[in-house]
C-alpha cells in the first residue's frame, strides 16, 4: 500500500507562476524516500500542498488513502519544516505533551528526556525553548517526531544546523522508524545522506518530477546521486 499518494498535483501563485506542473510519485509503506531539486524547484509548495497549509488548486493527493485534508489523513503524517520556529514559551516537554493531544499519543516523557540525553541536551528538557540554540530547536523538531512516530514523517531540510554526531543517531532513528513499518519523506541537499538511507530518490526540477527511481539504480548509472543531480542540470534537456 501507498501511504502518500501525488497524482497530477499542479499549483502556481496568482495563477500566473506555475510552481508545480502535473506531479505524480508516491511513498510506500515502510521506506525512505528522497525528494531532491535545486532552490526553487518546488519542493517547499509540494510539501506544505501535502499538509493543507496551502489552499489546493489541482490534482489529488492522499495519506493512507484518506484525502490529504481530511482529519484522518492528518493523523497520519507529522512535517518537520527547514526553520527551527517553535513555541519560544513553551518548554519542550510541554511542546511535546501537546502535540501528543493534538495527535492522541500518551506522550512517554522518559523517553523524549532520553532523547534529549543522546541528543547532547541532557538536563534541557523542563527549560523553554526561547533559551534554545538553532541547533538545539532542530534537535527538539526531529525529538517530538522520534516521539510521535507517526506513519509518514515528512522533513523538510530539517537537519540542516545539527552537529554529526545528531546527524549519526538522527540517521539510525531513521532506520528503526522504517523498519517498524514506518515511512519518510526526506527533502535535503545532503546527497550522501540519501545514498545511505534513501530507497527511493524523486528528483524535481522546475515543478516537474524528472527522475523517480531506485537509490542504488541511480548509482549505478551516475556514480553518485550528486553526479546524478548535476549530469541532469548541465544537460541540455533542461
Amino acid at each position: 500500500m501507498n501511504l502518500l499518494d501525488v497524482q497530477n498535483v499542479s499549483y502556481s501563485y496568482d495563477g500566473v507562476i506555475n510552481v508545480l506542473a502535473d506531479v505524480s510519485f508516491s511513498v510506500e509503506e515502510e521506506a525512505i524516500v528522497g525528494l531532491v531539486g535545486p532552490n526553487g524547484s518546488g519542493k517547499s509548495t509540494l510539501i506544505k500542498n501535502i499538509f493543507d497549509l496551502l489552499r489546493f488548486q489541482s490534482g489529488s493527493l492522499r495519506v493512507g488513502g484518506y484525502e490529504h485534508a481530511s482529519v484522518e489523513a492528518k493523523s497520519l503524517g507529522m512535517y518537520l519544516s527547514s526553520n527551527d520556529y517553535l513555541p519560544e514559551f513553551l518548554t519542550a516537554r510541554e511542546y511535546i505533551s501537546l502535540l501528543g493531544s493534538l495527535f492522541c499519543v500518551d506522550v512517554d516523557h522518559s523517553q523524549a528526556r532520553d532523547l534529549f540525553r543522546r541528543f547532547s541536551m541532557d538536563g534541557r528538557y523542563d527549560d523553554v525553548i526561547e533559551d534554545y540554540s538553532h541547533g538545539m530547536r532542530k534537535k527538539t523538531q526531529l525529538v517530538s517526531a522520534l516521539v510521535m512516530r507517526r506513519p509518514l514523517t515528512v522533513i523538510d531540510e530539517t537537519l540542516n544546523g545539527i552537529d554529526l554526531e545528531a546527524l549519526h543517531l538522527s540517521e539510525k532513528e531513521f532506520r528503526c522508524l522504517r523498519d517498524e513499518g514506518r515511512s519518510i519523506l526526506l527533502c535535503t541537499h545532503d546527497f550522501a545522506i540519501l545514498e545511505r538511507l534513501a530507497d527511493r530518490i524523486v528528483f524535481l526540477d522546475l515543478g516537474q518530477v524528472v527522475r523517480d527511481a531506485p537509490t542504488q539504480d541511480l548509482i549505478a548509472e551516475h556514480g553518485s546521486v550528486t553526479a546524478m543531480v548535476f549530469d541532469y542540470l548541465g544537460s541540455e534537456d533542461r
